[in-house]
């Protein structure tokens, strides 16, 4: 036998069970949420949670850093997604910030599935199921809603409003071209002070558009977002566009709200 085995397997195990800590955590971020009855108050779940991912990623980790940021809502640089604005018109600051700590501890999973993912591991079948989790397939959105390039931005607000969404994939009538977000209208509108009336989507739009297939599991997901900056990535089965999955969706995932 080889005498690294032991060990391997000691490391596999010692992920899993801190894997499960930290879904449970985010799991008991829910209950902030309205899913449920919270059993401490915010603030000690904050302390319980610092305190878990400097034992679980060292006290260097940035992913602490970032879930203090996250208690300000400043998470966004610190878990390498840039758009990070709310999905939804309306949400207070308070609910802000809890999102932001739902995805902080999402990335926080994500980083330990990685590292279970690159540890030794014996070539099993039941080993490898384990490592790739559920398809992305099965936690898309398979509404896929789109919005012409050549519309306004005020056309565009108002079919995330009326669809409730927090992004739209972009047409040209042939094909689709982009994708256009609700922080990019915040960004652009408000910041950047464009007319929504007469600014087309084109001119607003995230080009070219990401994708992944999806039978890939939800971690090449969030690896991806991580590596483009986004929180919507459209879903495609032999190329062609039958989805769309956000950060919202890998967040209920995680958190095991359907």
């Amino acid at each position: 036998m080889d005498v690294t085995e032991p060990a391997s397997r000691s490391r596999r195990v010692s992920l899993d069970r801190s894997i499960e800590r930290m879904r449970k955590q985010l799991a008991d971020l829910a209950a902030y949420l309205g899913k449920g009855v919270p059993t401490r108050s915010l603030e000690e779940f904050d302390q319980d949670t610092e305190r878990l991912i400097e034992d679980l990623l060292g006290e260097t980790s940035e992913l602490l850093d970032a879930y203090e940021y996250a208690e300000l809502g400043e998470a966004a640089g610190l878990v390498n997604m840039t758009d990070e604005g709310p999905e939804s018109n309306g949400l207070d600051g308070q609910r802000s910030r809890l999102l932001q700590r739902g995805r902080v501890l999402e990335t926080c999973v994500a980083e330990l599935e990685a590292r279970r993912a690159a540890a030794p591991k014996k070539k099993r079948q039941s080993a490898v199921q384990a490592l790739t989790g559920p398809q992305i397939s099965e936690h898309m959105s398979p509404d896929i809603r789109t919005v012409d390039q050549d519309a306004s931005l005020h056309v565009a607000g108002q079919l995330m409003q009326k669809w409730k969404v927090g992004s739209l994939l972009v047409t040209d009538k042939q094909a689709f071209v982009g994708f256009l977000t609700d922080s990019d209208l915040a960004r652009d509108v408000i910041v950047h002070g464009l007319n929504p009336n007469t600014t087309l989507v084109r001119k607003c739009m995230r080009t070219p558009v990401v994708s992944i297939e999806g039978h890939h599991p939800i971690l090449d997901a969030v690896r991806l977002m991580k590596e483009q900056g986004t929180r919507h990535v459209a879903v495609t089965q032999d190329g062609a566009v039958i989805g769309v999955i956000s950060v919202s969706n890998i967040l209920r995932y995680y958190s095991g709200v359907v």
